[in-house]
């Protein structure tokens, strides 16, 4: 799944959306919840670890995607991507997109703080590879001591960011029109999902807890069929994983979400699924900075 850009540079984008003070404040209430809820919240686990377990997430299938370091780049452009779809609706609809715009942001944040319902009872890591040669990769290891890693909120960022875009344009009567835009979204999603795995920053088994979370957040928005519908083309356009694979971590993939779903019923907290199967794992290290052997 090739990577397609779906706005203009980021550091204009940046500047059209805080023109507004509507965005401003969502744009501190946004950064205020990754901090509050992802980093701060990870540091302090790392640095006191023991005070709430941590699963190894990992699953056998992983070994069969490859490690592709040169994918860092789409990885990266998680956030930078759905800020561009925040500077469209504004750039396109002026002040009748800031409106839009903020619950776009706003949404966003919402996110981290819904996931930390998972992170503060069971944080989880994977195997990262010992890989410093690009700077990005020393970036990452850096900011990141990756414990919060079921639900994916990498995953959960991009399928709320296209949902959300595609559910706007409707209500602006511009869905029709736009119709090309909406699909570069949706694959440029697919194109960070898959670089996520590419670059071992998360497990299969969290990106089916991550799609979990996201039709717990707003079934409406992403259903199980369109959670079967965003993720069926993953690898599709790859020559890697092989196809005989490529169709059992699909199936995976499906299967876990559906039993997440099963087992999450209406009158359970959304969050029970995904802790049974955390203490179902085997318990991992927390050390500061997670730096397992490739």
């Amino acid at each position: 799944m090739a990577k397609q850009k779906t706005g203009e540079p980021l550091f204009v984008t940046a500047l059209r959306i805080l023109r507004y003070p509507s965005l401003r404040h969502s744009a501190l209430g946004c950064v205020k919840s990754s901090l509050d809820n992802f980093f701060l919240f990870q540091f302090k686990a790392a640095l006191f670890p023991g005070r709430i377990p941590v699963a190894q997430a990992d699953h056998p299938l992983d070994e069969k995607i490859p490690f592709q370091p040169r994918q860092i780049g789409v990885y990266l452009d998680f956030v930078a991507y759905w800020v561009r779809l925040a500077g469209f609706l504004v750039r396109r609809y002026r002040r009748r997109g800031t409106g839009p715009a903020g619950d776009l942001i706003d949404s966003m944040g919402n996110l981290y703080a819904f996931a930390r319902g998972v992170y503060a009872k069971n944080l989880s890591t994977t195997r990262r590879p010992r890989y410093l040669a690009r700077p990005r990769f020393a970036l990452i290891h850096a900011l990141d001591p990756h414990l919060l890693c079921i639900p994916s909120l990498h995953v959960m960022i991009v399928i709320r960011a296209y949902t959300q875009f595609r559910a706007i344009l409707r209500s602006l009567k511009d869905e029709e029109n736009l119709a090309a835009k909406i699909k570069a979204a949706q694959q440029e999603a697919l194109a960070i999902v898959e670089a996520i795995l590419f670059v071992k920053q998360h497990s299969i088994n969290c990106v089916a807890a991550a799609m979990y979370a996201m039709t717990r957040f707003d079934r409406e928005l992403f259903p199980p069929a369109e959670a079967e519908n965003f993720i069926s083309p993953l690898f599709s356009s790859r020559p890697v994983p092989s196809p005989t694979d490529r169709k059992i971590i699909l199936g995976h993939i499906m299967e876990l979400y559906r039993r997440f779903l099963r087992e999450g019923g209406a009158d359970l907290p959304w969050e029970k699924p995904l802790l049974d199967f955390l203490r179902s794992l085997p318990q991992a290290n927390s050390k500061l900075y997670n730096f397992p052997e490739a």
